[in-house]
């Protein structure tokens, strides 16, 4: 039997262990999604005197106002999903546990900064 009959017939692992799936994405939501934008926009308005430090965000905040932040945000949490999904159908557990596990880091290190600046401000 070749290699990829072997692959097609194999469940993807997020349909294998859903739960597992749904927390990984659970908490790069809450971190990366809620938690950096809530905190992004508490900073912006109670903070006035601190400025967004990534240019791609301060670029989207210009354009759009907070609507481009959410978009922004949006469209990485839904590239990185679709990474994570291709990889499971893969078999690849790499591309299937770092985006989430990613998210995660990330939106916790620019909650807990964002929440450190609005602090000190």
């Amino acid at each position: 039997m070749s290699r990829s009959r072997d692959q097609r017939r194999r469940r993807p692992a997020y349909r294998r262990r859903p739960q597992q799936f749904y927390w990984l994405w659970i908490a790069a939501t809450a971190t990366y999604g809620v938690g950096d934008i809530v905190s992004t926009i508490a900073f912006l308005e109670y903070a006035p005197t601190v400025q967004e430090a990534n240019p791609v965000v301060a670029l989207a905040l210009d354009a759009f106002g907070l609507g481009g932040l959410v978009i922004l945000k949006i469209a990485v949490y839904l590239i990185m999903l679709w990474i994570s999904v291709h990889g499971a159908r893969e078999g690849d557990a790499f591309l299937y546990y770092f985006p989430p596990v990613l998210l995660t880091v990330v939106g916790t290190y620019l909650t807990a900064s964002n929440v450190r600046l609005l602090l000190i401000a």
